[in-house]
């Protein structure tokens, strides 16, 4: 391994309990006057979303899917300069997060969003000058969008999740309030929840030099362990709501350092079947690691001793069944309601992710399409 690379870490962060009540100041350092409030359709007709719209003045966009597609971008965008907004405040979870960001960066280009995937140097073609500023107020714990550079929206045409990256796309403050995620049911915590330990695990296992991300990812699958079954059993956990949603920006900003075929794999079942994201990565997750295992072996025995665990990859491998069973995730892709009618648009699709290439072993098709069959018939 070179040990030579990029480091970035994440913006000003404003993290605890009852620190929405900051977001009208929080505005106001990030130059926003008159905000965009962007959330979800579900999210936009409760009393805590309906007080933080009305505590900053602006305008409203909900029209958002579970799995944002590039019309929801299209009319954000044309919310956005229509109420002549001077910025974006993104309430609610990766979906709105992802789509106030995706907001806030296309207002200010003439090119089609899928110029700006991330794919080599592309995200160059943007104008950066006419970006907005965004404030993230995250209401899961799970994606870390509050903390992330990039967007992830379905192609509907070819089905396809498209991660748009810019690095004037971070937030200019996250404001991380736990409270907020108290009213979460308990599959969405848990969906959530396990799309956090993903992206610590994959940001862990990927092969680059980056120890500052490994250290990151490894405290972050730490207080996924000692929390995430206390919050799904008891939401009004706040103590474990709050580790919950550390660990989730955790994960974020672990995952500069890459991810693999976890996601690789969730992000067309995602968008073919409507999944929940977080969830399938939960499905996934033991097989990929069973896959990988040749390659990371060491690396997870030393990550499953800071954790508490014997060290072996066998224990850190139970650990995760048995979380997975604790907080009601399906063992199989059969429980997502996915089969194999779709198998070679997939294994074609995965290889193809920008996150595939971050995965320990090469990703091909014969790879993909091993690593799914074992998840639909549960052999790991």
């Amino acid at each position: 391994m070179e040990l030579r690379g990029n480091w970035n870490y994440p913006t000003s962060v404003r993290f605890g309990a009852g620190r929405i009540a900051e977001l009208p100041d929080v505005a106001k350092a990030a130059g926003i006057s008159n905000p965009l409030f962007v959330t979800d359709p579900g999210l936009a007709k409760l009393p805590m979303t309906q007080a933080a719209a009305a505590s900053i003045g602006g305008g409203v966009f909900s029209a958002i899917k579970p799995n944002p597609v590039e019309a929801n971008i299209a009319a954000g965008v044309a919310a956005y300069k229509s109420g002549r907004h001077d910025g974006v405040v993104a309430f609610g979870g990766g979906s709105a997060l992802d789509v106030g960001k995706l907001i806030a960066f296309m207002q200010a280009q003439t090119r089609p969003i899928g110029d700006f995937e991330d794919i080599g140097d592309w995200w160059t073609r943007a104008d950066a000058s006419g970006i907005a500023p965004v404030v993230a107020v995250p209401t899961t714990a799970g994606t870390g969008s509050e903390v992330g550079r990039a967007g992830v929206v379905t192609d509907e045409t070819s089905h396809t999740k498209k991660i748009i990256f810019h690095p004037a796309m971070m937030p200019k403050i996250a404001l991380c309030d736990p409270v907020l995620t108290i009213g979460m049911p308990p599959a969405i915590t848990a969906g959530t929840g396990m799309d956090a330990l993903a992206h610590c695990v994959e940001a862990y296992c990927a092969p680059s030099y980056h120890p500052l991300a490994d250290g990151i990812a490894a405290e972050g699958v730490r207080l996924v362990k000692e929390n995430l079954a206390l919050a799904v059993k008891n939401g009004g956990d706040l103590d474990a709501r709050a580790h919950m949603m550390a660990a989730a920006s955790m994960g974020a900003t672990a995952f500069q350092k890459g991810l693999g075929a976890i996601h690789a794999l969730s992000h067309p079942v995602g968008a073919l079947y409507d999944s929940h994201h977080g969830m399938t990565n939960a499905v996934f997750m033991p097989y990929v690691l069973a896959f990988n295992r040749k390659a990371i072996e060491d690396r997870i025995k030393r990550l499953a001793a800071y954790i508490g665990l014997r060290p072996s990859f066998r224990a850190f491998l139970d650990w995760v069944l048995v979380l997975r069973g604790e907080i009601g995730v399906p063992h199989t892709l059969a429980g997502l309601n996915v089969g194999d009618d779709k198998i070679e648009q997939i294994v074609a699709m995965a290889p193809k992710d920008p996150t595939a290439g971050g995965n320990p072993i090469a990703l091909d098709k014969r790879a993909a399409r091993t690593i799914f069959r074992r998840a639909l018939e549960g052999r790991v």
